[in-house]
């Protein structure tokens, strides 16, 4: 098992920052995969970002790339979501996932956290 809990969310104003945090604890952390999703209210829940278990690879949603960056700190079992330039439509509930395998659809995610809300006002 791996336990994920987010924290970092809060209201911003558009063109404002943000830097979620994922701490992890359970199963040893650089063995997993570590993902971000976001759930926007009436909408599925979507891809946003991953990173790989040694950090060498980055994958990112076409709606957040350039604008986000996930990094990882194994050392510290934590991810992190830099989100910059924000708009009103990345008003969301933001979720910490892990997985053995870097994905970006929901389906087959291992471990989830209980999200934490992003809230950006125009």
């Amino acid at each position: 098992q791996v336990q994920l809990v987010e924290s970092g969310g809060g209201l911003v104003q558009a063109g404002g920052s943000l830097r979620l945090s994922c701490a992890a604890s359970g199963r040893t952390f650089r063995n997993y995969a570590m993902h971000w999703f976001r759930q926007a209210p009436g909408k599925e829940r979507e891809f946003a970002a991953a990173i790989s278990w040694t950090g060498g690879r980055t994958v990112y949603a076409d709606s957040v790339k350039g604008r986000f960056t996930i990094a990882r700190d194994n050392a510290k079992n934590t991810v992190y979501l830099e989100m910059k330039s924000l708009k009103p439509e990345d008003t969301a509930v933001y979720y910490c996932a892990a997985d053995t395998i870097l994905r970006t659809e929901v389906s087959g995610i291992k471990y989830w956290g209980q999200g934490t809300q992003v809230t950006v006002s125009s």
